[in-house]
């Protein structure tokens, strides 16, 4: 018997709880369902926990191998079989970890927010059917089981986006992020057929032994002039970058904020969104050895798009929106470090620094939601022109809330400054303008950050409808809890844990980077804390000053507009139009044509079908005499 056996049940769980909690809606008390579901998912958590204590403390070996707790064949394609099992390895590990942890804490905090919700079973059941979907995507053992649990995670997403149906902009929102990442989802499941037929397997350990065929024998077809693996790859990451809101698939992100706020916090901020990381570090040794071209697409995309994001951050009103963004611009963080590290050792530092981040970022991230969430609870409204001085009112929320601030912003010794300066270093070691434009995107965080602490809770206090309070225990735990983590996990040694090649090695913080760091944290602390810790005006006028840069920013660079554009303007009427044109007229016309041609012959000769025997008996006289005349003719002829 596997020592693992047991890890079957951490996924298996959640989804006897959707179903469950699914069939007994309306058949037993709502909180009941509430209680089922965060008793199972807190089950589920205690076996992960078990899981790493096992992997890393008592099982430990150097360099981590490769587990598989579970494997049995399902499909098979040709000479490829397709397994369905549990493949536990340093990031499956610790990716079990995040998941259970966060959602654990959602659950809890859902038993608050939610309550006297009408859809209030409705919701722990999707939340049951993410969890699952999310921890089923992780353990996979292959590309074609990671597949499918990827869709689910979709469809799972698309239920919590658009769980208040009865809002229209909800509905909007939940279709823009399925079509979006399906799209993308595409270009994944092509990357797959490319990269398995030239590889002859699914499973993950195969596709990356660093002395597999993929990497010992490149391919040598090629098409444009680049090599297949490299396409094959870049398709893979297409499928990434639209599960993790990269650009250009990341305007589904910010409107996906029409779900509950505890879905933002699990979904959107700590799970689903790092599951493009998380596939580009489970490929990891065959960008980095077989197609390191395609890992700089990696390194590119991710260094544009955590600018680009915190640009359109520093703009925004609603608090929601503001931390859409943030999750953008940090999850670009993390795969420009995967982008820019190599494979092994102390080469490996910007692996590693991803995972670090992805591990950090998943409490101070999830603990920024919540508090929005305590703080929508408390005002109803999800604006910070219509917030201030809730300090007064909040003293958890606002801790809390802080702690989460300044571990996003780098300041030591929160968790987000072991991890930012990771990526920093990596960045420097690898390529000077990626490490400018990440330095300049840590003051930006921390500049936008604080911007929204300050204004809801420092700033001048509106004239509330009803005055705010501290929202319930059921929501306050779970934020301390994970201000704990955001706190404290930065002093994990993480590199003795999660590597790109297995093997451990030491690292150490490089103070002539981690002070600059710091200190342009502090500048935009700053910055913040002048403009809008106060009531001045100062903030406005220097929005009207910057005109139009402003508000371009604030529109969000019309990429929506573009898509818009594109999908209504290009498609729909160059494409669509004409296509739908050719079918009801040629298509439907032929067979309309056809059928209707039928009919007006069927019409024609419908006296031959009289019921008449005298008549029918002359006409076989008569067809009689014709054949034996035609027979005659060509007799004698």
């Amino acid at each position: 018997m596997n020592a693992y056996d047991y890890t079957l049940w951490i996924f298996v769980l959640p989804f006897l709880s959707f179903v469950i909690t699914g069939l007994l809606k309306g058949r037993i008390k709502a909180s009941l369902t509430g209680l089922i579901a965060t008793s199972v998912i807190g089950i589920s958590t205690v076996l992960s926990y078990l899981t790493a204590y096992k992997y890393f403390i008592v099982n430990k070996s150097t360099p981590y191998v490769a587990v598989e707790a579970m494997s049995t064949t399902w499909l098979r394609f040709s000479q490829m079989d397709v397994d369905f099992g549990i493949l536990l390895d340093p990031i499956s590990v610790m990716m079990l970890v995040v998941i259970t942890t966060v959602s654990f804490m959602v659950h809890i905090y859902s038993t608050g927010y939610m309550k006297g919700d009408p859809g209030y079973s409705r919701y722990f059941s999707f939340l049951s059917l993410f969890s699952f979907s999310m921890l089923g995507l992780v353990i996979s053992t292959n590309l074609i089981q990671m597949y499918i649990f990827w869709e689910l995670v979709g469809v799972s997403s698309f239920l919590l986006i658009g769980y208040y149906y009865q809002k229209p902009s909800a509905v909007a929102a939940a279709k823009k992020a399925f079509i979006v990442t399906r799209f993308a989802d595409f270009g994944f499941l092509v990357g797959i057929l490319i990269l398995s037929n030239y590889a002859g397997t699914f499973n993950f350990i195969d596709l990356t032994d660093p002395n597999g065929i993929l990497i010992t024998q490149p391919i040598g077809a090629s098409f444009m002039g680049i090599s297949v693996l490299v396409w094959a790859l870049i398709l893979i990451f297409m499928g990434g970058a639209g599960k993790s809101a990269m650009f250009p698939f990341h305007i589904w992100l910010p409107d996906a904020m029409e779900g509950p706020t505890p879905v933002s916090a699990l979904i959107h901020a700590a799970t689903m969104v790092v599951a493009g990381v998380y596939l580009v570090a489970r490929m990891f040794p065959v960008f980095s050895l077989g197609a390191p071209e395609a890992l700089g697409v990696v390194a590119f995309i991710g260094a544009f798009t955590s600018l680009f994001a915190a640009i359109i951050a520093t703009t925004q009103r609603d608090i929601k929106k503001i931390l859409a963004y943030s999750t953008i611009s940090q999850i670009g963080y993390m795969m420009l470090a995967l982008g820019v590290s190599g494979y092994g050792g102390e080469q490996g530092l910007g692996f590693t620094a991803s995972m670090f981040h992805l591990f950090t970022h998943a409490f101070f991230k999830a603990l920024l939601f919540l508090g929005a969430g305590s703080i929508i609870h408390a005002v109803h409204t999800n604006y910070m022109d219509e917030m201030g001085g809730l300090r007064k009112h909040m003293p958890a929320t606002h801790i809390t809330f802080l702690i989460a601030c300044l571990a996003i912003s780098g300041i030591p010794p929160l968790a987000g400054f072991f991890s930012k300066d990771e990526i920093l270093v990596a960045a420097y070691q690898s390529n000077m303008t990626y490490f400018l434009v990440e330095y300049l995107v840590a003051g930006l965080t921390s500049f936008y950050m604080f911007r929204l602490y300050f204004r809801v809770f420092w700033n001048k206090e509106p004239a509330y409808k009803h005055t705010p309070h501290e929202s319930p225990n059921s929501m306050v735990i779970p934020m301390v809890i994970l201000s704990l983590g955001a706190a404290f996990t930065g002093f994990i040694h993480f590199s003795g844990f999660v590597t790109s090649d297995g093997a451990a090695f030491d690292s150490h913080i490089h103070w002539n980077i981690a002070i600059a760091a710091i200190a342009i944290a502090i500048i935009g602390i700053g910055v913040a804390w002048k403009l809008y810790a106060s009531s001045s005006d100062l903030s406005s006028r220097i929005s009207k000053s910057l005109g139009a840069i402003y508000t371009v920013a604030k529109d969000k660079f019309y990429i929506d507009e573009v898509y818009i554009f594109i999908t209504k303007k290009i498609i729909f009427n160059l494409v669509s139009r004409p296509i739908a044109w050719f079918d009801r007229h040629i298509v439907d016309g032929t067979m309309n044509l056809i059928g209707n041609g039928t009919v007006a012959i069927s019409y024609r000769i419908r006296k031959f079908q009289s019921g008449n025997l005298h008549q029918y008996a002359f006409m076989f006289g008569v067809g009689v005499l014709i054949a034996t005349a035609i027979y005659l003719y060509f007799i004698t002829a």
